[in-house]
């Protein structure tokens, strides 16, 4: 079928922070549950704030005891301990709550996610689909969202934790000892500042890998549902190929971005150790030269602050690189939550409660670009109980016109009446449930040979599965099943794609609906079951209007009417008789396929 092209996917250079504002607001239902998680993330920083001051008074305690007579005071030494031991009890409590919490609400987000994206698919235009690779939406409702559902589970909380640990430490730092403090500041500000031009400079990577895996994926669902094909042309070397671009240009990106996200560690470990050596020369040279403020103590627990200092850098220059990730899966997942739907149709309530079966196109224009139509003011009147045929060379506009009258599509311009009665006045729904469709591609899932027969209709007993299943030569075939109805269809039962087509055939058969689509039904069976499938057609056909497009033009020789398209136009109409009387387009269709050679 005759579509638009795929559009390339538009690569932004920074973190998209429109997408991430998209994801907080998103995420409001359950503020009360983060703000909780950012408050015991905050008392868990500020444990460990603590800490080291009391490791400083402990030292001084210690100290004395060495210098005096008496010894180490035993009391004040115990109470400190006990201090200790206390809040660091209460940080690793806190911590864990805060973890949990934040893995509970990405769990839930991450399902509404995946549940919203699902329900959105359903409501967005065939025309969507027709743009989009199939891998690329399985890569969004995977990839993106687990994406997502990393970074709000641990980088929300360890930011908080880590500005609240910064913040704090910087006053500690400075109520103890400004001169070591602006030492340690000084020392680790160095490497704060080559991590923020990593982090502006690899954000382009990190939105272009997530495009990569979107397009990885659809090579290789296109390419390995279609397997037989590929095998069958001796396409593996192209197939290769192509695979070998998309993977070379995923393994730059990923490397380019895991390379300079890489850096950030080193360069913060050397921050780190710059900041211990510094402390300890600086400390030094400030107790030698008398400086009553500074002992052993001071420079013990500015060590510890120095570690306290660097560990928030690393943990901003991580949760950044997580965010950078999280914007580019944002934007995808968002992109696609915000596509148009089709349109509104609560407030039609039009029904037909008994379908006749007349059909009327008049003057319908469409194209699925504006400004090159495809179908050309088509109009025809068609009676109850016709089956009208519909044929032409590959892309006359045949299966338009049947993605027209279900409504995949919307005309451009004119109207399709069924029984007086556009169809534009009524839900799709309720369009779709006048029409038996049965396509040349078939589809199946996972489920009993029951299931895939009475797809989404109720109350279908063992007496009409039978009927159907004999009508279209099935039932032998099911009776040799394991669990016959009952029986799941999966890799380990052998069934051929006539047979395939022949279940779809019945499927619809059992929804019996007044109207019937036939796109080449028969065209993966062979000769013997395409007349057992043809004979079941005619029966089904009968008091239905029916619509037959077809290649083979011998399997619709007994139609009531025949449309010949071409090029988006009704070019000549008639029975098989009349056509090759007139010795036009159709005769040469007819003609080319059965050509009897001397």
């Amino acid at each position: 079928m005759p579509g638009p092209q795929r559009n390339r996917y538009t690569t932004k250079e920074k973190a998209d922070f429109k997408a991430l504002g998209k994801l907080l607001k998103y995420c409001k239902s359950y503020v009360v549950a983060i703000l909780v998680a950012l408050f015991f993330a905050m008392v868990a920083a500020i444990t460990s704030i603590i800490g080291p001051n009391k490791i400083n008074d402990l030292m001084n305690v210690i100290e004395s005891g060495i210098q005096s007579i008496d010894g180490i005071s035993m009391p004040d030494f115990l109470k400190i301990c006990y201090f200790l031991i206390s809040i660091y009890i209460l940080g690793a409590i806190v911590n864990y709550c805060q973890q949990f919490i934040m893995a509970d609400v990405t769990q839930k987000t991450s399902k509404r996610l995946r549940s919203d994206i699902n329900k959105k698919i359903n409501q967005l235009p065939l025309s969507y689909f027709d743009t989009t690779t199939r891998g690329d939406i399985l890569s969004r409702i995977t990839n993106d969202v687990d994406t997502i559902s990393q970074t709000l589970s641990s980088t929300i909380a360890n930011l908080v934790n880590a500005i609240t640990l910064f913040i704090g430490v910087i006053i500690m730092m400075f109520v103890v000892n400004w001169e070591l403090a602006l030492v340690t500041i000084a020392s680790s500000i160095i490497g704060f500042i080559l991590v923020f031009f990593i982090l502006t400079f690899s954000q382009k990577y990190f939105n272009k890998r997530q495009k990569n895996l979107g397009d990885m994926n659809g090579h290789i669902e296109e390419i390995y549902s279609n397997h037989h094909v590929v095998k069958s042309y001796n396409g593996e070397s192209k197939a290769i190929e192509q695979f070998d671009v998309i993977n070379k240009e995923l393994y730059r990106n990923n490397y380019k971005s895991q390379f300079l996200s890489g850096l950030m560690q080193p360069i913060m470990n050397f921050s780190g150790n710059l900041s211990y050596a510094s402390i300890f020369i600086v400390g030094v040279f400030l107790i030698l030269n008398g400086n009553s403020n500074v002992g052993f103590g001071t420079i013990i627990s500015f060590t510890i602050y120095a570690r306290l200092f660097s560990q928030p850098l690393s943990t901003f220059a991580q949760s950044l690189t997580s965010i950078q990730q999280a914007s580019a899966a944002s934007r995808r997942v968002f992109e696609m939550l915000e596509a148009p739907n089709l349109e509104d149709e609560s407030m039609k309530n039009k029904k037909l409660e008994e379908v006749k079966g007349d059909v009327e196109f008049k003057n319908v224009q469409f194209g699925y670009h504006k400004d090159n139509l495809i179908i050309k003011n088509f109009s025809i009147e068609l009676k109850r109980g016709q089956k009208v045929a519909i044929v032409g060379p590959t892309g006359a506009g045949k299966t338009t016109i049947v993605n027209l009258l279900m409504r995949f599509y919307e005309v451009t311009s004119g109207d399709i009446l069924i029984d007086g009665v556009s169809i534009q006045e009524m839900k799709r729904e309720e369009v779709h449930n006048l029409f038996d469709m049965i396509l040349q591609d078939t589809w199946l899932f996972h489920g009993s040979v029951r299931e895939n027969l009475v797809y989404n209709k109720e109350n279908v007993t063992n007496e009409t599965l039978d009927m159907v299943c004999k009508a279209v030569g099935l039932h032998h075939f099911i009776q040799t099943l394991p669990n016959g109805y009952d029986t799941i269809l999966d890799d380990s039962i052998n069934i051929s794609e006539g047979q395939k087509q022949q279940l779809t055939i019945a499927r619809a058969m059992i929804k019996d609906a007044p109207l019937l689509i036939l796109d080449e039904a028969t065209s993966s069976v062979d000769t013997r079951t395409e007349i057992v499938i043809q004979n079941a057609m005619d029966q089904l056909t009968v008091g239905r209007t029916s619509f037959v497009i077809a290649h083979r033009l011998s399997t619709i020789k007994n139609a009531d009417i025949i449309l010949v398209m071409n090029k988006g136009d009704i070019i000549e109409q008639g029975t098989h008789e009349q056509l090759l009387a007139k010795k036009g387009f159709y005769a040469e269709l007819y003609n080319s396929q059965f050509e009897i050679v001397s």
